[in-house]
């Protein structure tokens, strides 16, 4: 294929169309304006995706975390739950008054790197005035989209131009369809003798990239367009095999592309035209956008570039290191514009009531807020234990979080989703571009860490026009928080007083079901044990049946290893707590980066040496980073007494007169005068 193929913007002419795929009567055309008889179809699917999870436990020849709670309950002689709540008090309301009024002001943008996007129109009345193909139109019809939503009518006509775009909007408001319609109307006029990927999309979460490639499956649904999903926790084997088959559409997480573009044969960017990048702030946050620039490295230089998301960055640095060309800032609702539907309150933990926190969430769960509720919890940990509580409680309940397989992550949505459950607890996980309609409540039992986190949190309601609610537990030590919900809020901002009698009665309850958590928590360590005891006979099996096969394998090469990973999330998490509202933070984020990409070329050139020299190299280096590691717990102290009693201080610089690099030296990191008695 030719290495410098550019899509050309679609004519006025109509594309040839396979008539026996869309088309039901010849000659007629699609009225789009006309209701639909047929039953709208849902845009999201997300149990066609990866096997059942009872088979996967049968497979692992494990048990769920629901079939021990219904074991424990069963084990129970008297029920501990009391559904009786006649006699309890009700929950009181009153306006949140700030304690004080701080400074929320922001500094100046930096408009000159965006091009003037001044002929670009917020309205359209219905799809057909945005020049779509007629495949597309009754794509839209299909699914019930019958006017486009204000991003849609700005995105979508410059977007076919090939212009890069920064576009952001509420959430809820049709950011996908925004890139997903101008995207497949471009693919409809590619060569299509010439099979290649063109369009690469990338998503910071395995769900969010599950629910991207449902929607542009829905809407491409009568085109030859194909669209392949490369996310982590599903078929390693099957993703190479549809790569290699050359889709034309690619939607993935950074880092299972990355593994594939190293280690899959054939496979490639060389041809790409466009790069989309939902989500867009969070895959730039330090977590991602290593890979998100090697990614950017490895695509072609003429492309076209589109970032959305509802807090869209405003770094024009970052920006520029994507290649943006002129990018056009299309911003249809201010990022952080509340929903005029959505009812913000806030329910005050105090640091004695802190230990109660759990008998609050289902204090409320319990009689106020009882279904379509997604729970948001700080940790993984403390998402399961609700789980098992919220069981335990006869509350019907699904968890989401990165300890699950992505068969369990994928079933719980769709249990959700389908409302098999009330409850859907989960991390931050699900706090970025899922829509699930008919959310009713989003409850932050865990406080967000800023107000990006929260916008998207709260989010997950009162999307597209619906009304929803929007708790958020709050402490003493989330008061900046508190102030910036409140600012944002207005005086729409409700504080909600949980009934003392109705914790007290839940604290009971937690209590007398503390012994279950535990026998359950225990359970599931034992299987873990055994499961990992059994991989480890398997895997001893495999390389004494099929040695030469494997060691006959190319070695696989990772972008970020394990154990960097883990280096990389520490480094960012005492980045965050030591640099808070400092304006140092990004430059020694960036100089952190940089470091890192150094260290990987350098290895990047190791891996071609032969096996044993590779092996002397790995073993000095791990020599090396445990002898750093002693010596980081060596305690030098900053001052010493002189021989005639006077404090002293130490020589750091090999300069000072009084240094002698004596035997001392060898065994402390800093150089010690000679005068100095330890």
């Amino acid at each position: 294929m030719d290495s410098g193929f550019i899509f050309e913007p679609p004519s006025d002419e109509e594309i040839e169309e396979p008539q026996s795929e869309y088309e039901e009567d010849q000659g007629e055309e699609v009225d789009v304006e006309k209701p639909s008889k047929r039953a709208k179809q849902s845009p999201w699917d997300f149990a066609a995706y990866s096997e059942s999870v009872s088979d996967e436990h049968f497979r692992r020849r494990t048990t769920s975390v629901d079939f021990k709670i219904t074991k424990s309950l069963q084990q129970r002689s008297v029920p501990i739950v009391d559904n009786d709540h006649s006699d309890s008090e009700l929950d009181q309301h009153e306006d949140y008054k700030p304690e004080d009024e701080d400074d929320f002001s922001n500094a100046g943008d930096t408009k000159s790197f965006f091009a003037p996007a001044d002929g670009a129109s917020f309205h359209a009345n219905s799809f057909m005035e945005l020049n779509l193909s007629r495949p597309l139109l009754r794509a839209c019809e299909a699914l019930g989209y019958s006017k486009p939503t204000p991003i849609q009518a700005a995105c979508i006509p410059l977007a076919l131009t090939g212009r890069d775009i920064c576009g952001s909007a509420i959430t809820g408001s049709g950011k996908t369809a925004a890139f997903a319609l101008p995207t497949l109307e471009r693919l409809l006029y590619r060569p299509k003798r010439i099979p290649a990927i063109r369009v690469l999309i990338l998503t910071p979460t395995r769900e969010l990239a599950v629910q991207v490639h449902s929607m542009i499956e829905k809407i491409a649904q009568f085109t030859d367009i194909r669209c392949c999903l490369v996310v982590g926790g599903l078929s390693t084997k099957m993703q190479e095999t549809a790569l290699r088959s050359m889709p034309d559409i690619v939607v993935a997480t950074p880092g299972r592309m990355i593994d594939h573009l190293r280690n899959s044969m054939s496979v490639d960017l060389d041809d790409l035209a466009v790069l989309i990048l939902d989500e867009a702030d969070r895959l730039l946050e330090l977590g991602f956008s290593a890979e998100i620039h090697e990614l950017v490295r490895l695509c072609p230089k003429r492309r076209q570039t589109m970032l959305f998301s509802a807090t869209l960055t405003e770094d024009v640095d970052e920006l520029i290191k994507l290649s943006l060309t002129k990018p056009l800032r299309l911003s249809a609702d201010p990022s952080a514009k509340r929903p005029s539907t959505l009812t913000e309150e806030v329910v005050r933990i105090r640091r004695m009531r802190e230990v109660n926190q759990e008998a609050v969430l289902l204090s409320l769960c319990s009689k106020t807020f009882t279904s379509k509720v997604i729970i948001f919890s700080g940790t993984k940990q403390a998402a399961h234990r609700l789980k098992i509580l919220f069981g335990l409680a006869a509350l019907k309940a699904a968890e989401l979080h990165g300890n699950l397989t992505q068969a369990q992550r994928l079933e719980a949505l769709e249990l959700f989703r389908k409302q098999h459950v009330d409850f859907l607890i989960a991390t931050d996980v699900a706090a970025r571009g899922l829509d699930i309609i008919g959310v009713q409540t989003v409850i932050n039992y865990a406080c967000p860490r800023d107000l990006t986190s929260y916008v998207h949190r709260v989010g997950r309601t009162a999307r597209a026009g619906r009304e929803g609610y929007a708790v958020t537990f709050v402490t003493d030590n989330d008061r900046s928080l508190l102030k910036a919900i409140a600012k944002r809020a207005g005086s729409k901002l409700k504080s909600r007083i949980v009934a003392e009698q109705s914790i007290t009665k839940w604290s009971k309850i937690i209590e007398q079901m503390e012994d279950q958590v535990a026998a359950i928590l225990q359970e599931e360590r034992e299987e873990r044990i055994l499961r990992k005891a059994e991989m480890e006979a398997t895997k001893a099996e495999n390389m004494i049946a099929h040695k030469e096969e494997i060691f006959a394998r190319p070695k696989k090469t990772w972008f970020v290893t394990e154990k960097e990973k883990k280096l990389a999330a520490k480094a960012d998490k005492a980045s965050i707590e030591k640099g808070k509202g400092s304006g140092n933070e990004v430059t020694s984020a960036q100089q952190a980066e940089d470091l890192k990409i150094k260290e990987k070329r350098k290895r990047e050139r190791e891996k071609n040496l032969p096996r044993k020299e590779r092996r002397k190299l790995e073993a000095a280096r791990e020599m090396l980073e445990d002898e750093d590691q002693v010596d980081k717990l060596q305690f030098i102290p900053q001052s010493a007494m002189d021989k005639d009693g006077s404090l002293l201080d130490f020589c750091s610089v090999c300069a000072c007169v009084q240094c002698t690099h004596g035997s001392l030296l060898d065994f402390f990191p800093v150089h010690l005068c000679s005068r100095f008695s330890l």
